[in-house]
């Protein structure tokens, strides 16, 4: 386990903290990027996948992992995958993302949740990589389809050929609990 990750299992929820400096956080259930001002004192609500979901005034926000230091922790750099890779080394570093994205309220990734549906790397004219990821919710209801889309596009966008990644959101097949993967039905106390 590396130093951040030993500093993120220590984050209890419930725990409140000052942020050391501004910093962007997506908002829940928006996805929209919102500053959040040194000095508010947040509540930790998760800590998983090197993002930490916080409550603030009511609100609760995704603080990404380059971001972590706001919290006073070890920021671990952006995701990133050189230029020149092959289809297959992107598509790997893809699922590789994916599964650093979690549901800010549920504690496993969505690959294992088995909200993944698939993923297709295409060429653009320019020679340029678009993800195009389709993917479900645990519900049609679910507000937290935005967040984890734009967790997801924004660590994508650290391969450096990929300049494009579209998320769509589908509901057929309907997501069940079958799709979960053993490991996170265990996680989840869902036998």
């Amino acid at each position: 386990m590396s130093h951040t990750e030993d500093q993120l299992a220590s984050l209890g929820k419930g725990q409140k903290m000052p942020l050391q400096r501004d910093v962007e956080g997506i908002s829940v259930p928006f996805g929209k990027s919102v500053t959040l001002h040194e000095d508010s004192v947040v509540e930790v609500m998760q800590a998983k996948g090197g993002t930490v979901s916080v409550a603030f005034e009511g609100r609760m926000y995704l603080i990404e992992s380059f971001s972590l230091d706001a919290l006073g922790l070890d920021a671990v750099p952006r995701p990133h995958l050189p230029a020149g890779q092959s289809d297959a080394d992107i598509e790997a570093f893809v699922w590789a993302q994916l599964r650093t994205c979690f549901d800010p309220e549920i504690p496993v990734d969505i690959v294992e949740l088995g909200l993944v549906y698939g993923c297709r790397i295409d060429t653009l004219i320019s020679g340029e990589k678009m993800v195009n990821l389709k993917m479900t919710l645990t519900a049609p209801g679910c507000g937290m389809g935005n967040v984890v889309a734009e967790d997801a596009k924004r660590k994508i966008l650290g391969a450096e050929d990929v300049s494009k990644v579209h998320v769509e959101i589908v509901f057929s097949p309907a997501w069940s609990r079958e799709m979960m993967s053993e490991d996170a039905r265990l996680e989840l106390g869902m036998f």
